[in-house]
């Protein structure tokens, strides 16, 4: 039942961040001096706040659950994915009223929509190099230090994942769509951002893997506690 809700969880943000990954925002960090970055502006998808919390789900499911069971709903989500993007492109071709047209709700379908296959082919890659090599991690922290300190494999995978699904993923939605300027920034910034996310995430998946240990240890397949849980 914890599996499920987490694997439901997982899914739901994955498919919603490969969404609104279309829409960029921009902001401007004042200790930053202007000659640093073109006008001190940083400009990001609105996904950069939301997919981390991917790994973050996974994170928790590695700990409680193991490796296979994370690699399942890994793959599980990429199905889901795929499947977005079919009811997506079924919703594309589909005629639409005639007032609708008019109204240019085809035009506005397209315009978000149509670009997500873009997006979710680049978030496809990304999401299978990145997301396999932060279960990969894990373990293997979790392996070499004999399950403790949850809080260093946590952030260890996380950041290493991070930097490689931020790469592949901005270079193959954005590149050639945004200036070359943009498009470093964009790296820079959204990486930055996921790290900082990944170090605050962390009491997060302290405190729900000692909730679902206290409350849920009865669910099938949970793994016995590590003893990284009480030793930090």
């Amino acid at each position: 039942m914890v599996l499920t809700a987490l694997a439901m969880a997982f899914i739901t943000t994955l498919v919603v961040a490969n969404i609104i990954a279309i829409k960029l925002f921009s902001f401007s960090v004042p200790i930053i001096p202007d000659d640093w970055l073109i006008d001190n502006v940083w400009v990001l998808p609105v996904s950069a706040f939301t997919y981390p919390l991917t790994f973050l789900i996974t994170d928790t499911i590695a700990e409680l659950y193991g490796r296979r069971a994370t690699t399942r709903i890994v793959w599980m989500g990429f199905g889901c994915s795929i499947l977005m993007l079919i009811m997506i492109y079924i919703g594309k071709i589909l005629p639409g009223a005639d007032f609708w047209v008019a109204d240019g709700g085809q035009d506005s379908y397209d315009f978000i929509l149509g670009s997500v296959p873009r997006i979710v082919a680049a978030s496809m890659v990304a999401y299978l190099v990145s997301q396999n090599f932060d279960v990969f991690a894990f373990h293997f922290w979790k392996e070499r230090t004999d399950g403790r300190h949850l809080w260093f494999r946590n952030n260890a995978s996380t950041m290493m994942s991070q930097g490689i699904d931020t790469a592949l993923f901005i270079t193959i939605a954005f590149a050639g769509t945004v200036p070359g300027s943009v498009l470093a920034t964009m790296l820079v910034g959204q990486y930055l951002v996921k790290v900082c996310l990944a170090a605050l995430d962390t009491p997060v998946v302290y405190a729900l893997v000692g909730l679902i240990r206290r409350y849920g240890d009865g669910d099938p397949g949970m793994e016995p506690a590590a003893p990284g849980l009480t030793h930090a």
